[in-house]
């Protein structure tokens, strides 16, 4: 389980608090008007962020001041993080070895982790030579190589037309069910945390909320969550 136990992030004049669980496994969505603090808290689980107070848990342990990549943790940002004078099989290796010094062993975990997200066959092909859907594939397959039981989305979807949004959405789901991966997404769409998320945490007014059924909370926002919405 993940727990977050009186965490508290301050900057300057930007305070938030979070008291909240997730289940392992469990995909939750993070939603949230623009500047409250969702890719913050991301960051913070992270430890990219540091908290000013409280702390963070996995499975017991006190995660909070390990270094980010020592938690259990990966996470895809909105840009990729794709390196451009890299094939996507070496993009896809940087999950295994920083120095891209790949055993075979570590050349088959690359290629069955591009078979898995539907790219068997592009590895030799650079990030400029594939489409939008397919960088998303590649940044996904690097992440899935580390193999750590939390996945991070901050909006990597994102600048993707619906469909191919959704596609990546359930291919999400699909390998996270099946390795028991808990998720964590945030989203600017209530139809992609309805699709992806049993469960939402609003981050409003200061606060990260605990996890609530998704459906329950986009029938009957709270006010800080009708008004982001328009509603």
């Amino acid at each position: 389980m993940l727990v977050l136990e009186g965490a508290t992030i301050s900057q300057t004049d930007f305070h938030l608090r979070a008291d909240l669980s997730v289940a392992a496994g469990e995909r939750v969505a993070i939603i949230g008007p623009s500047g409250a603090g969702k890719s913050t808290l991301l960051a913070a689980i992270a430890g990219f962020v540091s908290l000013s107070g409280g702390r963070i848990l996995w499975q017991g342990q006190n995660i909070s001041g390990l270094h980010p990549g020592a938690r259990p943790v990966s996470i895809l940002f909105q840009d990729q993080n794709l390196f451009p004078h890299l094939t996507a099989s070496e993009n896809v290796g940087l999950g295994l070895r920083p120095d891209l010094r790949l055993t075979a062993s570590d050349r088959s975990r690359v290629e069955a982790a591009l078979e898995r997200t539907g790219l068997g066959g592009f590895g030799a092909r650079r990030p400029g030579a594939l489409s939008g859907g397919q960088q998303s594939r590649v940044a996904l397959a690097r992440a899935l190589l580390r193999d750590r039981p939390i996945l991070l989305l901050d909006e990597p979807f994102a600048a993707l037309g619906p469909a191919l949004k959704a596609e990546m959405l359930d291919l999400v789901g699909t390998i996270a069910a099946q390795n028991g991966t808990t998720v964590l997404m945030v989203s600017h769409d209530p139809e992609d945390a309805r699709r992806f998320a049993p469960r939402t945490i609003l981050v409003a007014d200061g606060q990260a909320f605990p996890p609530a059924d998704t459906a329950a909370l986009f029938n009957a926002p709270p006010a800080a969550l009708a008004a982001y919405l328009g509603n």
